[in-house]
């Protein structure tokens, strides 16, 4: 009986995870950002979160954007925030943490030096079209 016990709440996990990761992608693609890659880490012992979603903007102003409409698409339909926020100041990097997903929205130089999707290879990666 408890195996049945984790294996619900596990799917039911996986479902939040799916509505969450769906909301913050489309809420990226309302402000057009661009290069939206989600890396898939439940397969990795040593991730930090189940989820990145990694994407970025042509400006700090553009940066910005995204991560307020990522913030208001989730608040507003899974009653949600960010449980810690960073980089909104300068706006080069903000991230944003769902516990499950954690959010990078990058100015594409700050992007590139971090490498985020280099230095997390081993995980599933799937690309979303830019709209």
């Amino acid at each position: 009986m408890i195996s049945t016990t984790a294996t619900q709440r596990t799917n039911v996990r996986d479902l939040d995870s799916e509505k969450l990761n769906h909301l913050i992608v489309e809420g990226i693609q309302d402000k057009k950002g661009k290069n939206i890659v989600q890396l898939d880490l439940r397969k990795l012992g040593d991730a930090p979160a189940d989820f990145f979603i990694v994407c970025e903007g042509d400006s700090n102003t553009h940066v910005k954007a995204i991560s307020e409409s990522i913030y208001k698409k989730v608040k507003d339909a899974l009653h949600t925030m960010p449980a810690h926020t960073e980089g909104s100041t300068n706006a080069k990097w903000i991230l944003m943490d769902y516990f499950n997903t954690v959010v990078h929205v990058f100015y594409p130089e700050t992007r590139q030096f971090y490498e985020i999707e280099t230095l997390w290879s081993d995980a599933d990666a799937t690309e979303f079209a830019e709209v």
